[in-house]
């Protein structure tokens, strides 16, 4: 946050990619909406979340590039010699990164409602949406952190950008499942990120929607969230012992 208040350019970049990809998708994708079966018919209301996912995945990843930097730089060093405990070292810049994601998450929602973007779930679908962000940002910090010990170097930058991108477009990041068909169709489906997805949009879809506000499609999303962030967060402490010895 110091770092922010300093030098506010420096959460530009962070914040121009999930509004770039809103805007790009919702415009060029506008005709989706007429694909029978479609949750919404507003595009905008489809791809504001996607937009909000990515920035948000790619937000947590980002602490693997600092710390990647850090070690380079042996701050990292002089960071293990001090009294605190490694999970501090891992918690600590994860609260900060959350806090960006919870700024950046507001903003895109702000330019989103602008845009035509509509919440028909109320006060609920907007509370999914950052419960979806901050654990996407959780699971994307603890598995950049993790590979970022283990690389130590720019190698692991190549294999977290990668990991991120197949994830989220190998998912319901496009379309929904019901009107996918073939291979994609059978990935997306085991894909834990189109359950996070589908919590992040239960309040955008339309109300006469299955999804719309639904147990069955927020308690896939929550489980997602909860193993696939311990699993991450593990591997980050695990790798950072790792890297102690």
């Amino acid at each position: 946050m110091r770092t922010i208040r300093r030098l506010p350019s420096a959460f530009f970049p962070a914040l121009a990619m999930p509004i770039f990809n809103m805007i790009v998708f919702a415009g060029t994708f506008f005709a989706v909406t007429k694909i029978p079966g479609f949750p919404t018919d507003r595009s905008i209301n489809w791809y504001m979340p996607l937009g909000i996912m990515m920035g948000a995945a790619f937000g947590g990843v980002g602490l693997g590039f600092t710390a990647i930097r850090d070690i380079e730089t042996g701050f990292y060093d002089r960071l293990r010699m001090t009294p605190t405990s490694r999970l501090s070292l891992v918690l600590g810049p994860l609260m900060g990164t959350l806090v960006r994601i919870v700024m950046m998450t507001s903003i895109v929602i702000v330019i989103g409602v602008a845009l035509g973007a509509r919440f028909s779930g109320g006060v609920l679908g907007v509370l999914c949406l950052y419960i979806a962000a901050l654990g996407l940002a959780t699971i994307g910090a603890g598995w950049g952190l993790g590979l970022a010990f283990r690389f130590q170097d720019m190698r692991g930058a190549a294999v977290m950008q990668l990991s991120i991108f197949l994830v989220m477009f190998l998912s319901s990041a496009q379309v929904p499942l019901n009107v996918m068909t073939g291979w994609l169709h059978t990935v997306a489906r085991v894909n834990p990120a189109t359950n996070i997805l589908r919590l992040a949009r239960v309040g955008l879809v339309d109300v006469g929607n299955p999804d719309h506000l639904s147990w069955n499609a927020v308690w896939g999303g929550l489980v997602a969230i909860g193993v696939m962030g311990t699993l991450a967060l593990t591997f980050a402490v695990r790798s950072l012992h790792r890297l102690s010895e």
